[in-house]
Order: structure tokens, then sequence, then C-alpha cells
């Protein structure tokens, strides 16, 4: 607040006198004023007590010519009166008041004593050995004044005139704007008039100045203002009186920017907003350019060593807030985020080298080692006026994280040692605020690397759905959940299509997630159908819970497993507490797929079921956690409704109905996370897939290796007719045997070659070392050998031994002598065609 301004603040004033009869009066004892204060104490109003004597007025015990001659003499006397005595009320009843008689230096208005009378009773100051008018008007702070009705003084106290550095004399018969240009003038003297129009005091009006006693700083009052009349009710001017509240308006100042800061300060989880926020909350109230500086190794997220700082530690400082009183903070030298050097001797520096605040009351930029090590600063600094500075360190927990300094070039003052303690208040706040960021920074990143490394980065190819996906997380405290999606390769050209979701969030919901997801992907390995594999997930989570701790809360998930085959194009689907998947046809047709529901995972105990459904070639599936349908409106026939409509154009790029799906969340975040997986369905054709029943019969081998070589060469795959023909030689044999029929060969020319062998036998085949000597034992080993991938999965009539050769892989000729050398490593090269036992 400027000294131009002032204003009637909240609360009560500083004192009240509105029982403290004002009484004007001419020398013949005569009354020619009376204030409301002068009624309410007495009794009398205005009309009945103007004109009367004052021995009438203030009758005592001794009433009569003996009252009339002790009035006359206190009035008489030329250096005033006070004294106590007992009067009458109105009514009859007693007052025990103490009275002070002043003269009036102001003869043109025929009025020339001031009396003032309070009653002792009802006051603090009842008892005291002095006089209570005494104290008011013979002693600082209380300075009483009086004017007329054009705002001329006429009479003022010592204390008024002590306090305002104008003497007696100076200011009888001038205006307070001609005494004293610093004060609220015009807004005091609008008070006035306002008093002298309506004759309502007004007690505990504030307002701010710079008094000629101590034109350097600023002073805060508090003022009260009675209107004197006459006998006819005209008005004769003004009686103020006055109090220096400066310290108190000061301490009140502290208290409410300290709750600003309180309220501005800290309000989010960002180390560089919090910095910022210090610097808005202290200009312009308390500086007039405040600096916030971090260290770099806090920003980065190390952790440093608490205590003082080296010098060297300082040379890797951060801009990370700023503000100033004027535009675009021209007093800075560098940027947010830019490097902030400081030489040696700088205060910045001596404040966190030595662990204190600084507080330089007058700034000398002209001289001294500050100015000499960085005199472009300091010239810099110099030009802009600044003349006072205080430093901070920012320190939390033991740990320093930078400094704060603030600076003043306005004609205020210099900074006081109040307020560095304010400003000491207002960066231990922030501290506080920014190491929890720092610290909650350091932690959400971790927590986020851990779920980024444990979600798929890019789907993998396969040839049996096109598919996209989105993941977003929750907008809640730790941004981190346990949602997650994977599309898995599988033998015979098949694919699964896994969602999920952890309960609650954080790193513990995050790693329970990696452990879902590592579990899926090793239980699809082995070809494990979707509600055993459901199955052999609730084991686990039912083990990990018995082994967690109790603090880490519950354990427990929702999970959908679907199996799609693009040569039979149905799909095999189980879901454990999972939303039901959308199935929308190549006709644009949509419907939630009506799945046994399950129990979520780790409750234990209870079966899961499958369910197998043809998918035409076209058909778009949307699997999805719980996030997406709630929304911030936590609507789930809105979700599914918005779903549905996102998904109406089945053919439509994936990407797209991604950008789609996640753009139409209510709020633009979701309550909870959102893991999205598009799964477009493609057919294989049947040109790239031959099938033939082979009879049980060893003669039986060489006619399904010729097969298989006339079929590599109608699909343009010569290359691989070597380890084709040896692949299947091997299998058929194997099925031969040591199985029992029908025994199938199926080839699949996808992104691989598929070999695949089945039988009725559920005996499953094991690799084996064999010695020199053995005719047989090594067919697994060669098959290993040349294949991509080969292992075995189980079905409802048996089992099927399936390889992969990567195309493109010219495997028939030149890798013949390798086989040699391998052939002689294991012992015999004639016998390549043993089969493994069970």
């Amino acid at each position: 607040m400027s000294a131009s301004q002032s204003s009637r603040l909240s609360g009560d004033g500083v004192f009240d006198l509105t029982r403290t009869a004002v009484v004007m009066a001419d020398r013949a004892g005569v009354a020619r004023g009376w204030t409301k204060g002068a009624e309410r104490l007495l009794g009398y109003e205005v009309s009945e007590a103007v004109g009367r004597p004052l021995a009438d007025l203030f009758a005592g015990a001794g009433a009569g010519a003996e009252q009339d001659s002790r009035w006359a003499a206190r009035l008489a006397s030329s250096d005033g009166w006070s004294g106590l005595e007992a009067v009458r009320h109105k009514d009859g009843h007693r007052l025990d008041l103490e009275f002070r008689v002043l003269p009036v230096l102001d003869a043109r208005k025929g009025f020339s004593r001031l009396v003032l009378a309070a009653e002792m009773t009802q006051t603090p100051w009842s008892g005291a050995s002095r006089s209570f008018l005494e104290g008011i008007l013979g002693m600082s702070p209380i300075g009483v004044a009086m004017v007329n009705a054009e705002l001329q003084f006429v009479w003022l106290n010592d204390a008024l005139e002590q306090m305002g550095g104008t003497s007696r004399e100076q200011r009888l018969g001038k205006r307070l704007g001609e005494v004293q240009p610093g004060l609220a003038v015009r807004s005091i003297e609008a008070e006035m008039r306002r008093v002298l129009r309506t004759g309502t005091p007004s007690v505990g009006y504030e307002y701010l100045g710079r008094p000629q006693s101590d034109p350097g700083r600023e002073h805060a009052y508090s003022t009260s203002f009675f209107r004197l009349e006459d006998e006819a009710g005209q008005v004769l001017g003004i009686c103020y009186m006055v109090l220096d509240v400066t310290e108190s308006y000061r301490a009140r100042q502290r208290m409410a920017l300290l709750n600003k800061a309180g309220e501005r300060i800290g309000s989010s989880l960002d180390v560089w907003q919090t910095a910022q926020e210090l610097a808005d909350a202290a200009v312009p109230d308390l500086a007039d350019f405040v600096t916030v500086d971090l260290l770099d190794a806090l920003l980065s997220g190390e952790e440093t060593a608490p205590g003082p700082l080296d010098a060297a530690d300082l040379l890797a400082m951060r801009r990370a807030g700023q503000q100033s009183v004027r535009g675009g903070c021209p007093e800075a030298v560098v940027a947010i985020g830019e490097p902030a050097a400081y030489p040696p001797s700088a205060p910045v520096v001596r404040s966190l080298t030595e662990g204190n605040s600084t507080l330089l009351q007058t700034l000398d930029l002209a001289e001294g080692d500050w100015a000499a090590e960085d005199p472009v600063r300091a010239a810099h600094l110099r030009s802009l006026g600044f003349h006072s500075l205080m430093v901070v360190p920012l320190r939390a927990r033991g740990v320093f994280l930078g400094a704060a300094a603030f600076a003043r070039w306005q004609p205020t003052g210099p900074f006081q040692p109040d307020d560095l303690v304010l400003a000491e208040e207002f960066v231990t706040r922030a501290a506080i605020s920014i190491d929890n960021a720092r610290r909650y920074t350091r932690e959400h990143n971790a927590a986020l690397t851990l779920q980024h490394s444990l979600l798929p980065h890019d789907l993998p190819e396969q040839c049996a759905v096109e598919a996209a996906y989105r993941y977003l997380p929750a907008d809640s405290l730790s941004g981190v959940g346990g949602d997650w999606f994977d599309v898995i390769p599988l033998s015979g050209a098949r694919v699964a299509l896994v969602v999920g979701d952890v309960v609650g969030h954080g790193v513990h919901a995050a790693a329970t997630m990696g452990r879902l997801r590592a579990a899926v992907q090793a239980l699809a390995d082995l070809d494990l159908a979707p509600d055993e594999v459901l199955a052999h997930l609730d084991d686990m989570l039912n083990r990990v819970a018995h082994d967690a701790n109790a603090d880490d809360g519950v354990i427990g998930a929702t999970c959908l497993y679907a199996v799609y085959d693009p040569v039979s194009c149905r799909c095999t689907l189980a879901r454990a507490g999972h939303p039901a998947p959308l199935l929308v046809g190549p006709d644009g047709a949509g419907r939630l797929l009506d799945l046994p529901t399950g129990p979520p995972l780790g409750l234990g105990g209870m079966p899961f079921e499958s369910v197998e459904l043809p998918l035409p070639e076209g058909s778009l599936l949307a699997l999805y956690t719980n996030g997406l349908l709630l929304g911030k409106a936590l609507d789930l026939d809105g979700g599914i409704t918005r779903l549905r409509r996102a998904l109406a154009d089945p053919q439509a790029p994936l990407e797209d109905i991604c950008e789609t799906v996640t753009g139409g969340l209510p709020g633009g975040r979701p309550v909870d996370d959102v893991a999205l997986l598009l799964a477009r369905t493609r057919a294989l054709p049947r040109t790239q897939l031959a099938t033939w029943e082979i009879p049980a019969d060893p003669s039986a081998v060489g006619e399904a290796r010729r097969t298989a070589a006339g079929r590599l060469r109608e699909w343009g795959l010569e290359e691989l007719g070597f380890s084709t023909e040896l692949i299947v030689s091997e299998l058929v044999t194997n099925a031969i045997r040591h199985a029992s029929g029908p025994i199938g060969l199926r080839m699949i020319r996808a992104r691989e070659l598929i070999c695949e062998v089945s039988d009725a036998s559920s005996t499953t085949p094991h690799l084996r070392h064999a010695r020199t000597t053995d005719e047989g034992g090594r067919g697994l080993f060669l098959i290993a050998r040349y294949a991509q991938r080969w292992g075995t999965r189980y079905t409802a009539q048996g089992k099927v031994i399936w390889a992969e050769l990567p195309l493109g892989t010219a495997t028939g000729h030149g890798p013949a002598n390798d086989l040699d050398a391998f052939l002689e490593d294991l012992g015999d090269p004639a016998d390549f065609t043993g089969a493994e036992g069970p």
C-alpha cells in the first residue's frame, strides 16, 4: 500500500473514544461544542448541553457557587487543568471522571477551551497513578489535534508534535497537506469531511504514510475523528486522535504474507513450479526482485550430502524461478533453466558455503570483492538502483537445495531483520515442498521407468491379426498403474491377445503387472488353452499374496486371454473378472461377447472356462481395461456406447480408431489406467496351406519328404528344401515309431515356413544326448539346429510337434557342409533319421 492509499481495515479500532466526552467551552465556562461521546457519557443531548455552564453539566456533590468558582478557575488557567472529579449523570447516578482542560489557540471562533472527560471505572487505566487524560494528551503514542471546519489546525498535543516531526507553530492555521505531504492527505481529509458532513465518528481509520520525522520509512497510523458542534448545531470542527501502529501493521502484514505464501507455495509436486511460486509469493509485498537458484544435482535427481556445500558444488546451479515488479524481469542476467554462476565472494555462495542467511541492508555495488569479481553483474544491478539484499539458503532435512535472493530497488527502505525472518519462513516452506517434489519426481520417474520397461514398446510381427494399441496412465498422484496388454505370436501362425488390470496404482501394482506379464508369456510358450493360462496365473498370484508383506495391500488382477487361429478363423477366449471384449463384424454390427465371467485372479479355487467363436476375416476385436469405460463420469453404460460409436467403421485405420476412442474420454483424462488393444482378424489363404494324412508305415517317410519338397517348389521355396525334408523326415519317423495314428502333416507358408506333424499320443518328445555308438537319438538335435523355433502343443486329439523355418534363408545347399561337420561331432553321419524316445 503506497503513501497515497488508505483504507478502513477490518477489525476493532486501536482505541475507542466513543464514550469520551469532548466539549468546547468559552472563557465564561459555557459549553459551545458537545460531541456524541459526551452525550453517551453524561446523557445530555447536544441541544440540551450547548449554551449551558459547564458547572451545571458537570455538577457534583458541591453544586452551587463553590462549583461555579472551581470551574471558572480551571477554565481561566493558561496552562490548563487536569484532575479527577465525581459528577452526576443526567439521570442522577454518579460518575467518576478524569478531566483535562486545554487551551485552544484560536480566538476567532469564540471558543477557547477544550475539555476532555472519561469515566475511569470503564477504562483499562482505572486506578493508574497518573490520570487517563494525562496519558492520552500529554504522553506518546497517542496524538490529539483539533482542526476547524476548513480543516486547519487550531490545537495539537505534544505527542502529535513529536510524532509528525513538525512543530506546533508550523502547524497552527495550516492544513495537513501543507505540513505532512508524505501522508495520504487526500483520503484523510476526505474522511474528515465525511465526519463533518454526517456527524458519525470515524474510529480506527488506518492509512500509510511517510512523516517528516522519518521520511525514509513508511509508517502505519490508526486515527479516530469526532465532530464538534455549537449550541445551534453549527459544525465547529474535528477533534482527531492518532496512534502510530506501524509495528502491529507490519506484524499483520507479515502474517497475511505467510498465509498467502502457504496457499501459493507447494501447490504441485513439480520442482520448477514450486521454485517459481516462491518468487511469485514474495513480489511485490516483500521484495522488488527475487531469484531462486537450485543445484543441478537436485534437478537431475541425484542425492546430495547433508550440511553446507563446497564452493565447487556451486559451479553447477540453475535458475529455477524469478519474479520482478518490473515487467519481463529486466534485472535477471540469466533465464529460467539456464546455468547461474556466481563468483566465490558473492552473497549466494557465502550463504550456501557457510550455511547461514545473509542480510545486506545497504548493498555496496561499487566496491568490495563481489563487485571486483563480477563487474558486469554489479554494474547491471547498480544501474537498476538496488540498495538492499537478502539471501536465504533452501534447506530441507539437512540437505542444501539452492538459494533464494531478495532485492529492493524502490524507495521503501532497506530490509529489516523482521523481513529476513519473513523471507526465511517463505524459503522454509518452499524448501520442504521442493524436497518433496524432488523425492516424488525421483521415485515417480523410477516407477514410470519400471512400468515402461514392463510394457511392450512395439507389437511383434505376425500374420494372424492387424493390431494397434493405446495406453493412458491415470490422472492420479502416482500416474503409475498395473494395466497391461500383449500380442504374443504362437505356433501354427496363431496369436494370443492379452489385456489385464492389476488392483491399485504405484510401484507395487507395476511390479505385480510385470510378474503377470512375464508369466503370461511363459505360459503362452507352452501353448496352453486360455482357461489353463488363467488357472496358472491365479495360482501364481495366490503364492505371491501368501509370500507378500501385509503392508503391500491386496494383490489381485483381472485378465482376458484370447487365441486366434487365422487358419480356422476361430478364436478361443477366457476371462478372469475382466470386461467382456467388443466384437464388430465385417458388416459393422457390434456386440459384447457373452463370455463366462470367471473370478478375478488371486481369489483361488474357482475354475475358468474357455469359449470358442468363429471370427470371419475383417472382424474387429476390442480388448480394454475398465478405465476406458468409466472415464471421469464413472458411467459404464456411457462408456460402452462411446466405444460402440468409435468402432462403427471396422475397416477404418486402427490408429485412427484408437485416437477416436481415447480422444472421446470425458474430461480428457481417465480416472483409472486405460489399456486398449484393437485386433482386426486376417484369414490365411488356402493356397498357403497344405495338409496330408500319413500312413503309420515307415515307407511313408520318403513319400512325405517328396510331397513336402513338391509343395516347396510350388511356393518358390526350393532353397528350404534340404532343411524342410530333414525336419519332415524326423518328425514323421518319430510319430510312426513312438505314437499312434492318425498321423497328419501340415505345412503353412506364413511369415515363416511352418511344418507340423500331429498324432494321437500325448507323450512329449525329449531332447537327449546320443552316444557315438547309438544308432539313433539325434533327430531333435538336427531339428533344433535347422529350425528357427520348434515345440509341442496339445490338442483334444493328441499333440502337434512343430518347427518353423525363416523364409529367405538358404539352408538347402551351403549348410550341407555344416551338417556334415555337425554330424561328425555327433557320431555316425549316415544315421540322421533316428527317432527320439519318449
